[in-house]
């Protein structure tokens, strides 16, 4: 697997990219068809609240999947840390949705639930950015003086089924996950709700 380190507004030093590549080979194991680890740190200057931390973003790529977590920390260190916890979780927890759904031989796939109490929906957008089958392309609505800003993204979308959305949606850490459906030929998203539910709603 292939460990790309990438910094800005900062130097990354060797002991770094050491301290990476030890701690890639255990994604490499969790994911046996990872092709590539990429690595962003990135120092955010808050000189005018609590001085500086670093962000570190953390995006592996194998056998079709996207998998991606970020986090804050005082020091680059601390924070890769904290982003390789939820993503080694994330790996985990996809390995056991697999052996659990092939031990059911899917009797309990997301396609049984119901998403028809729409009056307790709390969907909130997730940080970061949705993937479906290669890079969106970003484009910025300028509303003028107005302190809302919208940032429209559009992408080609891979036909998937409702298991293959959840699966995407739980790698990338989001709450909600646009797909098109191809049980109904139509564009849904699949969100999750309370413990491990899931809700589907499509366009018709």
């Amino acid at each position: 697997m292939e460990v790309k380190i990438s910094a800005k507004n900062l130097t990354v030093s060797e002991r770094f990219r050491d301290y990476v590549d030890e701690r890639a080979a255990k994604v490499d194991h969790l994911l046996h068809k990872a092709t590539e680890i990429v690595v962003k740190v990135t120092r955010i200057d808050h000189s005018r609240q609590s001085g500086t931390e670093d962000q570190v973003e953390l995006t592996v790529y194998g056998g079709g999947n996207i998998i991606r977590a970020e986090a804050h920390a005082q020091d680059k260190f601390a924070a890769f840390d904290v982003a390789y916890g939820k993503l080694t979780e994330r790996l985990r927890r996809a390995n056991d949705k697999r052996k659990v759904h092939r031990g059911l031989h899917g009797s309990h796939g997301v396609s049984e639930l119901s998403a028809t109490d729409f009056a307790e929906l709390d969907i909130t957008p997730a940080p970061g950015e949705i993937f479906l089958g290669g890079e969106p392309e970003v484009a910025t609505v300028d509303l003028g003086v107005s302190p809302v800003v919208i940032r429209r993204k559009d992408f080609h979308a891979q036909p998937m089924s409702q298991e293959e959305a959840i699966d995407a949606m739980e790698l990338l850490g989001h709450d909600f996950f646009l797909f098109h459906d191809v049980a109904t030929d139509k564009s849904s998203v699949v969100y999750k709700r309370r413990g491990w539910n899931y809700g589907v709603i499509t366009l018709v």
